[in-house]
């Protein structure tokens, strides 16, 4: 069947263009997909100095979106990574070596490795750290105010999400600042405001930033920290990595995998929650009021605001999804805010309703692939708005907020909010 072909019904709206979820998250669109087109081929146009790719099918209904990610047999992980952007040929060898680029079996050898250093026990006892950091960020970005405003991404939640991050690791507090930049590269690579300007390869061409030419330095870091912990261990992750028995260059992917994903789930999950709180009066006064337990309002503030936008699998072989035939090689990639917005499995999808259960939303993903730093996000995030609540006024918005541009990351970059005074 020719890809560019659609079933009846409205236009295939495009939900590839990452400056679309700079204006906000497509739901409009989204529905149309999930309505009409549940599985819908998308063009992949150059787009902001990014070479053109060959497209790929769009996967928007809930059901759908869980399959693809629990089917790793015919939804494959490793043949073309998880990026929409197809990886340069020659940088796949190496990006297999993470965990993320990786299908069973030889999947769950290096997450059964990670999960005995990142235990709930563990995580759990950083938890008086991280509402002490919760605390002493809210008071000083409250001290701070002007107007009784401050901008809390840069004056809260960068900083929460990256110092909780490297206490878990252990990395030395001399070295943190090396985290942030790291993970701006790699994530904000579209944004031209968020990251630094791509480096170019010999042909012109940007160089991808997951590229083994851009991560020397990250793996050299890495390196010198191991070692650094087998000389002196402590209770932090990277001493029982640095103790295991790892292969030749899994330390290193270890490691860009806990930076970038452990550091970005809450630097992007934190003020999207924020500001979804303050785009709604009844869910503000649901978390005020404390009728809801935080934990299922962090579920639900997942939801709406989920930290991955995207994923992207390659079809291992030619099959069926939602009555679409999918060729071998085909990349299939699932929307998280698609599914979690589907009417079929949540009523009133477009309502915050902090009290909503059951909650089975995707923004961890599913299947083997699911996060396996959720104990510690969802952690993080029920202090954050335990501590807001005790500390400073219901969430509410003092000037425009500004989205990441980007496909894949579910970015805040600005979010100026109340934090003294009087919410109105």
């Amino acid at each position: 069947m020719d890809h560019a072909h659609a079933p009846d019904g409205p236009a295939v709206p495009d939900v590839f263009d990452p400056r679309t979820y700079a204006e906000g998250i497509p739901h409009a669109r989204y529905r149309i997909l999930r309505d009409h087109h549940p599985v819908a081929w998308q063009a992949e146009p150059e787009v902001m100095g990014w070479p053109a790719g060959p497209g790929f099918w769009a996967v928007t209904r809930h059901a759908d979106v869980v399959r693809v990610l629990r089917d790793h047999a015919a939804y494959s992980s490793r043949l073309g990574a998880t990026q929409i952007r197809d990886p340069d040929p020659a940088d796949l060898p190496f990006l297999r070596r993470t965990m993320l680029n990786q299908d069973p079996p030889e999947h769950g050898r290096l997450r059964r490795m990670l999960a005995r250093a990142f235990t709930p026990a563990r995580v759990d006892a950083f938890e008086g750290r991280v509402r002490e950091r919760a605390r002493s960020l809210l008071a000083a970005a409250r001290d701070g105010a002007v107007d009784g405003s401050a901008e809390v991404v840069r004056a809260v939640t960068d900083e929460y999400a990256l110092l909780n991050l490297a206490d878990l690791m252990g990395v030395p507090a001399a070295d943190r600042a090396l985290l942030l930049e790291w993970t701006v590269r790699i994530i904000g690579y579209q944004d031209p405001e968020d990251a630094p300007p791509p480096r170019l390869g010999p042909d012109g061409v940007p160089l991808n930033p997951r590229s083994p030419a851009l991560l020397g330095e990250m793996f050299g870091y890495a390196r010198e920290l191991a070692a650094a912990k087998r000389a002196r261990p402590a209770e932090d992750l990277m001493s029982v990595l640095a103790h295991a028995e790892l292969a030749e260059g899994e330390l290193e992917m270890f490691f860009f995998l806990l930076t970038v994903a452990g550091n970005d789930t809450v630097r992007s999950a934190a003020p999207g929650g924020l500001l979804a709180l303050a785009r709604s009066p009844q869910a503000r006064s649901q978390l005020a009021s404390g009728r809801v337990p935080v934990d299922r309002a962090v579920d639900e503030l997942l939801r709406v605001h989920p930290p991955v936008l995207s994923f992207r699998r390659t079809a291992a072989r030619d099959t069926v999804l939602a009555g679409r035939r999918i060729r071998a090689g085909d990349k299939v990639v699932v929307f998280h805010a698609a599914a979690n917005h589907d009417e079929r499995v949540f009523a009133d999808p477009g309502r915050t309703d902090l009290a909503r259960a059951p909650n089975p939303h995707v923004s961890f993903g599913d299947g083997p692939h699911v996060c396996l730093g959720a104990h510690f996000a969802r952690l993080q995030l029920r202090v954050l708005h335990e501590e807001w609540r005790t500390a400073l006024p219901p969430p509410e918005l003092t000037g425009e907020p500004r989205r990441l541009v980007s496909n894949f990351i579910n970015g805040i970059t600005r979010l100026p909010l109340r934090v003294s005074g009087r919410s109105g």
